[in-house]
């Protein structure tokens, strides 16, 4: 492609010229120009005056790669799924690359493209206005191994703290952007959520990822991204109506799946906290019932019961 916009551009660029931008040998760049000329049919002649090369018809379009159907249709996907990252300083740069990309496709592949475009969407449930500028210092103290400070306030807290922290890990998990870093003064791994920070700064200190730092692993005992301490064992029965969505979805990498007597089915997990776990069963309804642990289930039993005093007079 560099070759194609240097003759296209009317530079004339030669083998040495090419090798030096490309960083390659002059016999590399030699053989480039011999598959653009006769594996590509492109109008390549040699000018001696100029000492380079170029386009001796104008070549409105770089010839485009045979693309099948399924691969256009992940490239497809793969566009959509820029809507999962609206807001943060990714959405430009991918969109910007998915126009490169579907630029190669010669007319028919186009068409298809389009067509498809017709057929799939992607709608992120309550997406995050994301803070550009915060999230563009994070990302670059992340690159750059060094470490961060930043205003943080807890989940339900009134007043903010400030932090320091060597990070670790970004990561998007359900439509939430999460921070995963080393906690300099609680000398712990913390979990912290963008939307509750502010004013990040990038201090001038390195420091050395652990090479044992895993994010899959670090997360393996949570269902979504909060860790605990401890150990569950979660088993929850779902009736007829539930169990059709539960059936053929990952909820967690631990899950069992065993069909009960009349179409219900029985979900188990191991789990190292139950937090995250009671919002989960709560957002089923009647339809799931916890069969252990007795913790879980008392915190449902708690939380049903504040619902009902809540709106017994309504």
């Amino acid at each position: 492609m560099r070759i194609h916009q240097l003759l296209q551009n009317r530079e004339y660029p030669n083998c040495s010229k090419l090798a030096r931008e490309s960083e390659l040998c002059t016999r590399t760049a030699k053989r480039d120009l011999d598959f653009m000329r006769h594996r590509l049919n492109l109008p390549i002649e040699f000018d001696a005056r100029r000492n380079g090369y170029y386009y001796s018809r104008p070549v409105e379009q770089f010839p485009g790669l045979a693309v099948t159907e399924a691969e256009m249709f992940a490239l497809l996907v793969a566009h959509k799924a820029i809507a999962q990252y609206h807001g943060t300083p990714f959405q430009r740069p991918l969109e910007t690359a998915f126009r490169k990309l579907s630029g190669q496709l010669d007319q028919s592949a186009d068409f298809t493209l389009s067509n498809l475009d017709e057929v799939l969407s992607f709608r992120p449930f309550a997406p995050e206005d994301a803070d550009l500028e915060a999230f563009e210092i994070i990302t670059r103290a992340l690159r750059q191994r060094r470490a961060l400070t930043f205003v943080y306030r807890n989940l339900g807290a009134a007043k903010a703290q400030r932090r320091h922290v060597h990070p670790y890990h970004l990561a998007c998990i359900e439509n939430h952007w999460y921070l995963f870093a080393f906690d300099v003064k609680r000398q712990d791994m913390r979990t912290f959520v963008l939307t509750r920070l502010r004013n990040p700064e990038i201090k001038p200190d390195h420091f050395t990822l652990p090479k044992k730092f895993d994010p899959n692993e670090y997360l393996r005992g949570s269902l979504s991204v909060f860790k605990g301490g401890d150990d569950y064992e979660v088993v929850i029965d779902f009736d007829t109506w539930a169990a059709d969505l539960i059936r053929g979805r990952r909820w967690h990498h631990s899950q069992q799946l065993t069909e009960l007597p009349g179409g219900q089915i029985r979900l188990r997990l191991r789990l190292n906290s139950i937090e995250e776990a009671e919002r989960w069963v709560l957002s089923w309804g009647a339809h799931a019932t916890v069969v252990r642990p007795r913790a879980l289930a008392a915190l449902i039993c708690q939380t049903a019961t504040e619902l009902q005093a809540r709106y017994q007079d309504a």
